[in-house]
């Protein structure tokens, strides 16, 4: 399952801050500013991480992001995931690192991270996680993510490359220019003009209604735009008192969403769409198929919720 979200913004769906400070040798490289287009060397573009050496990667993602791998010796598909996650790590040449964590080893980290199942995979950005996808994912969906999750670490300052110990530093290929509607949506999101980011998606759309790019685009930033300055708390509070209120829902939904809590934004809508007259349904419906998108049909979350879905329906 690709995850468009996290194209989106930073997210706090997991708690690492016991892990943040914790005493450890020395890093892998040394630490460059968020912000800072520099190099760091490290012994491998795939390392093995353990609880205790944690603190490293966390310091290493401020300078180029680093994707996190949890497996465990026993999970087949973690057997399949890994073989892919390393080869196109290596294929970007150092622009990320791969950090592998063995969840039945490393219990707090698997306890931070909240892998309920694995393969997880979860991204650093400026020490950050950034949630990424669940389960075994063909080849094309693993590239389509690390694409979105490069474009999110540039938004972040985060442009560093990783160079091995004892290797020549290699130029990291150029990326493509931008389409302009996209340069222009892209500028107005650093900029917190989701309206003007919006607009240039939607036409973009019109000029080209196969864009999938604009598509994912448009739901990442329409989904930002709803959640930009909401209080949590208030929200929930809102939508405690009013099961029933659609917009006091869709927004605590948004917020799960935006959070990385796939599974409760779902949910919470089916829901809702459960206890609704069949003629005030409609609304609902629409957004469950929008935040599907966001999350992708190959996500396994997705397919049950999907399944739910069609089992109110009919």
């Amino acid at each position: 399952m690709t995850d468009p979200t996290l194209g989106a913004s930073l997210r706090g769906a997991v708690d690492l801050s016991s892990l943040r400070n914790r005493p450890a040798p020395a890093a892998p490289g040394e630490e460059a500013p968020a912000g800072a287009s520099a190099g760091v060397a490290v012994p491998s573009l795939v390392l093995d991480v353990t609880d205790d050496t944690f603190p490293q990667v966390l310091e290493l993602s401020r300078t180029v992001p680093v994707v996190v791998d949890l497996w465990a010796e026993w999970c087949g598909p973690c057997k399949q995931l890994s073989p892919i996650l390393e080869k196109v790590v290596v294929e970007l040449g150092g622009r990320v690192v791969l950090a592998k964590v063995d969840v039945d080893a490393n219990p707090q980290l698997s306890q931070a991270f909240r892998a309920q199942s694995i393969p997880m995979v979860v991204a650093l950005v400026a020490g950050q996680p950034v949630p990424m996808f669940t389960g075994a994912v063909p080849e094309q969906q693993v590239r389509e993510v690390f694409a979105q999750l490069l474009q999110l670490a540039a938004q972040n300052g985060v442009t560093g490359s990783a160079t091995v110990d004892g290797e020549a530093p290699q130029e990291a290929p150029a990326e493509p220019p931008l389409p302009p509607l996209h340069a222009e949506a892209f500028a107005a999101i650093e900029q917190g003009d989701y309206a003007r980011a919006v607009a240039a998606y939607e036409q973009a759309l019109v000029e080209n209604p196969r864009d999938a790019e604009a598509r994912a685009g448009l739901g990442q930033v329409r989904l930002l735009d709803r959640v930009q300055g909401v209080d949590l708390q208030a929200a929930r509070a809102a939508a405690a008192s009013a099961p029933q209120d659609v917009a006091a829902q869709f927004t605590v939904a948004d917020l799960d969403l935006a959070g990385g809590h796939v599974e409760d934004a779902y949910g919470r809508l089916l829901d809702l769409f459960a206890q609704l007259p069949a003629d005030e349904r409609t609304p609902v419906r629409e957004r469950l198929l929008e935040l599907f998108a966001l999350v992708g049909d190959a996500d396994p979350r997705v397919i049950a919720a999907r399944g739910r879905l069609a089992s109110l329906l009919f």
